[in-house]
């Protein structure tokens, strides 16, 4: 056995093309300890297949399945041996054609066996890769996620079962870790009875901690096209520092409140097993990445500052709120009952304010409907305003720090702050505000905190 169990991934853009994939390759042949390495589709590959998801005419489908078909077949072409894997590809081409073509209208199981080509196709095509460039190419096994990780029947948003998955990677993985390693799907997933199903947009961070989760792996690697997690995001403040370590506490508050380098739901598994979590560049390896970790040296306040647009403060009045007792529990069984997230809470004596995001909620859609609107009026009055951002500071001790509140809002005194939230976690203090001043606000924060 190795000295270390580690679990890597590589997302869509380190699966860009075959050059993109030799440099993924390398990285796992540096090391003998990577058992599993979970791959995205490649890039751009899923939201081709999502327009496959919709109504379209004969051309377009058309088109799109020559896109996908060429950029693969490409990739397959630069292969050392391309008739190695290309009758794999062909067949997976062929029989995404097939399930495209035989479909008019499509439910989200079939949007679920739609989207999985995308992982299907870059893990045999990344299979070949890796091997072609291992001294040890018959301990390169491909394995079909579907096997290993199972979900509910909830299509397009399916809960994992820990303890099946546990099972299956008991009976199907660890046993066989001697042999070599594994190459295998992010995102894709199935039933205990074999249907597949998808763990969401963004699900391929999620499958790896699952499968880091399941065969209790030291390390869990993320490797994307960042060199780190920063600060903030680069692209607004262009001296933001990249993070050496940072908590796990700090990592979630982080993806949760906008920060893209993580996926939301991959700390869940890493606490529950306190699995280490290394954030590199694929593209630049030799660059230091970060580190998240269940303890850290350093505990900062303010550890880094997040940003996430799209926003929607949703205020309601009732005098029915008023020393008395339900209202709270009808207005969310609302929410709940149309299936509306909420992040943010404020509550005065008589009115609530609740922050939505727009793209959690109804990508693309206004989550809160005429009928939704109409519900909540017939028992309180509703304000609704859009375009708004989240900002959060994220850190350590941020609700038991004396003083912090008066530098952080008098540095943003011109500034029209719209809601706060802040005591509810030790480790961020959040508050709206105009989405064309958001950057802005950013820029002045991390100026001011972020030594």
């Amino acid at each position: 056995m190795p000295e270390l169990i580690k679990v890597a991934k590589f997302g869509g853009t380190s699966m860009a093309d075959a050059a993109a994939m030799r440099r993924c390759a390398a990285i796992v042949n540096s090391d003998q300890d990577k058992k599993i390495v979970v791959v995205s589709a490649t890039s751009g590959t899923t939201n081709l297949l999502t327009r496959l998801c919709t109504p379209l005419v004969s051309s377009d489908r058309v088109r799109l399945l020559s896109e996908i078909s060429e950029k693969h077949l490409n990739i397959c072409n630069e292969l050392k041996s391309p008739q190695s894997v290309r009758p794999d590809i062909e067949k997976l081409l062929e029989e995404l054609k097939w399930r495209v073509h035989e479909t008019k209208s499509v439910t989200l199981q079939q949007k679920d066996e739609i989207l999985s080509f995308g992982e299907l196709l870059s893990s045999r095509i990344f299979t070949q890769i890796l091997k072609e460039s291992s001294s040890e190419a018959s301990r390169v096994s491909w394995l079909d996620a579907r096997d290993v990780i199972i979900t509910d029947h909830a299509h397009t948003q399916a809960e994992p079962d820990i303890e099946l998955i546990e099972k299956r990677a008991e009976e199907k993985l660890t046993p066989r870790f001697p042999e070599g390693r594994f190459v295998t799907q992010g995102f894709i997933a199935s039933t205990e009875n074999g249907v597949t199903t998808t763990l969401g947009r963004g699900g391929s961070d999620y499958s790896a901690a699952l499968f880091a989760e399941a065969i209790n792996a030291d390390v869990l690697e993320i490797w994307t096209d960042v060199t780190a997690v920063y600060t903030t995001d680069p692209r607004i403040v262009l001296d933001a520092r990249p993070i050496t370590e940072i908590s796990f506490d700090e990592a979630a508050e982080l993806s949760v409140f906008g920060a893209k380098v993580l996926h939301p739901a991959t700390m869940v598994p890493a606490i529950r097993k306190n699995i280490r979590v290394y954030v590199g560049s694929s593209i630049h390896p030799e660059k230091p990445g970060t580190w998240i970790m269940k303890d850290t040296r350093s505990k900062p306040v303010i550890r880094a500052i997040s940003l996430r647009r799209s926003q929607t403060l949703v205020t309601v009045h009732s005098l029915d709120m008023l020393h008395r007792h339900g209202f709270l529990a009808k207005l969310f069984e609302v929410l709940s009952r149309n299936k509306i997230s909420v992040d943010l809470v404020t509550t005065s004596e008589v009115s609530v304010s609740l922050t939505l995001d727009t793209d959690i909620n109804s990508p693309g859609k206004d989550a809160l409907t005429d009928d939704v609107l109409s519900e909540l009026k017939s028992f309180c009055k509703v304000e609704v305003e859009k375009n708004l951002s989240l900002i959060a500071l994220v850190g350590n001790n941020l609700h038991a720090t004396a003083g912090l509140s008066g530098p952080v809002f008098g540095a943003l005194q011109n500034v029209n702050i719209r809601l706060i939230c802040h005591g509810a976690s030790s480790h961020n203090l959040c508050f709206l505000v105009e989405g064309e001043s958001a950057e802005t606000v950013v820029r002045i924060l991390h100026k001011q905190f972020i030594k």
